[in-house]
């Protein structure tokens, strides 16, 4: 496809055209879970958006064009306390959470990125960029702390928009007697009785959180590269301290070219919080939903909007799947996309204008050949929709029902008879029990029909 691909750039907050550095070696970083407890539905939004833009990427320049990093954090803070909490070893936990975060991209039918490091792996190379910031004095030692010194990074605050003094009013930043200024944040701190360590120039201790990325980005993406992405939420501190450090440890004018950020999913429009008691896990809907199902919902507004997750929406989703299962056709390899009908997905990953292509594609395959319904479910598969053939599909759906086969085919006798008897009422009444039981029922030539609502 010829047509340019335009993101909306939070540096300077504003849809730009992308052009990549390399166009043979196209570098997305994201930034990945913090392995303490089972994902919830806020982190599926960026593993789904970021795996969409990785699709289109490849779709403009190539699969062996396009090197996409995400990174595991499987040392922090609240891993410790969870592992205090849970009372298990931390690699035990990290382990199994990690484990989990892969079953839910695959859930949500996720690729696997191109590399996916883990910043225990990478320590080694933490402490390299900490020297290097000491040397380039952006950095100071103090009662085996260290700390990147704010005020000497005059660009500090660019990507936030906000001046030093605002953040820092703004922020819950972590009051130290170490520091020179509160807004200074850790690179290394010592690790007390129990907690890891590694060995170091000041001490026993472990990275700051910030420092990861930036090291694990410059290991397999170079000291500057095209695209960092993540939610709203690591905009300050997480991804303003990344340009700091990264920028004056490599002295370069730029570290990424484009920051990508998603908005934030509400439950009934609450923001999702332990304290509000709204947590949704992922693995809470794998018994209730295809993964599809909320792969549909993620992608049913612009990434950058809020999403407001409820049951309507995932009922208005599960109902649009299944109508568009009418028009799935097994098929061996993809059919190339009409360019009409990518072009959303080009213009800043607009996701519910490609929808909207989808449904008249789907009107369109109703009615014609073969071709078609390949180009509809092509362009489903593009976004990691119908993945599953039709026999899963309906095999998950009769799994939910609150019915059996027999009582269905009974239901409908008894309706046929209430009909042929002229008692509407009755016949209407065994209708909405069906459906209130997830059946549709549809009476067509003489005969009736039913499917899953």
């Amino acid at each position: 496809m010829d047509k340019d691909i335009f993101l909306t750039n939070s540096l300077g907050n504003k849809k730009e055209k992308f052009t990549p550095i390399n166009p043979k070696k196209i570098g997305m970083y994201v930034c990945g879970p913090t392995v303490y407890d089972n994902p919830h539905i806020g982190n599926a939004r960026p593993i789904v958006v970021f795996d969409i833009l990785f699709k289109v990427l490849k779709c403009k320049y190539g699969n062996k064009s396009v090197t996409y990093v995400r990174n595991i954090t499987d040392i922090d803070d609240k891993i410790i306390a969870s592992s205090i909490e849970k009372k298990v070893k931390i690699g035990d936990l990290t382990k199994k959470i990690t484990n989990i975060f892969h079953d839910d991209c695959k859930y949500l039918n996720c690729e696997n990125p191109t590399q996916e490091p883990k910043a225990t792996e990478n320590v080694s190379l933490m402490i390299e960029m900490i020297n290097k910031l000491i040397k380039n004095k952006f950095a100071y030692e103090k009662n085996n702390h260290v700390y990147f010194e704010v005020k000497k990074f005059k660009e500090y605050g660019k990507l936030s928009n906000k001046n030093l003094d605002e953040l820092i009013a703004g922020a819950r930043v972590e009051v130290s007697e170490n520091k020179n200024n509160p807004a200074d944040f850790v690179l290394w701190k010592p690790s007390v009785e129990n907690e890891p360590y590694w060995e170091s120039p000041w001490g026993k201790g472990r990275p700051g959180w910030h420092l990861e990325c930036s090291v694990m980005s410059k290991k397999f993406l170079g000291d500057k590269f095209d695209i960092h992405g993540g939610g709203r939420d690591l905009i300050f501190p997480h991804h303003e301290n990344e340009i700091a450090q990264s920028r004056c440890a490599n002295e370069n004018e730029t570290f990424a070219n484009f920051w990508v950020h998603n908005g934030f999913i509400t439950i009934s429009n609450e923001k999702m919080s332990k304290s509000q008691g709204n947590i949704l896990k992922i693995e809470d809907f794998k018994n209730k939903f295809s993964g599809q199902v909320l792969r549909l919902a993620l992608i049913s507004s612009h990434y950058k909007q809020p999403l407001d997750w409820n049951d309507k929406l995932l009922s208005e989703c599960e109902k649009t799947l299944s109508k568009w299962y009418e028009s799935f056709i097994e098929m061996k390899k993809q059919i190339l996309i009409p360019d009409e009908y990518l072009s959303p997905l080009y213009d800043d990953l607009n996701t519910p204008g490609f929808i909207a292509n989808l449904h008249k594609l789907f009107e369109k395959s109703q009615n014609g050949s073969d071709i078609d319904k390949q180009i509809f479910v092509s362009a489903c598969n593009f976004v990691g929709l119908l993945n599953e053939s039709k026999v899963a599909w309906n095999k998950f759906k009769k799994s939910k029902l609150k019915i059996t086969e027999d009582e269905i085919k009974q239901k409908i006798d008894e309706r046929n008879n209430a009909r042929k008897n002229k008692d509407y009422k009755s016949a209407d009444k065994i209708r909405n029990e069906l459906l209130d039981k997830g059946v549709l029922i549809e009476d067509k030539d003489d005969k009736t029909l039913w499917k899953f609502k």
